[in-house]
């Protein structure tokens, strides 16, 4: 005779839920942050130039260092 109760979709979950207990914590990403991206006379072809925070688009695009200038979001490393 079947228990029922043990069987199905709830003992599945269940199992799976296990699974994952054992396996640990899930690693935490990190937020995405704002990307400067363009063109530099070194490097012509559009480029990561760093962090908005870190390195400032319109002083580049002003001093004529850089341009083409995007800022995007992205994750640290995806670039």
């Amino acid at each position: 005779m079947s228990k029922g109760y043990a069987e199905g979709p709830a003992a599945e979950e269940a199992e799976r839920r296990l699974e994952e207990l054992a396996a640990g914590p899930l690693p935490v990403e990190a937020p995405p942050r704002a990307a400067v991206y363009g063109s530099t006379s070194a490097d012509p072809a559009r480029h990561f130039l760093g962090w908005l925070g870190d390195v400032d688009p319109d002083a580049l695009f002003a001093s004529g260092e850089a341009w083409g200038i995007t800022v995007v979001r992205q994750r640290a490393g995806a670039g």
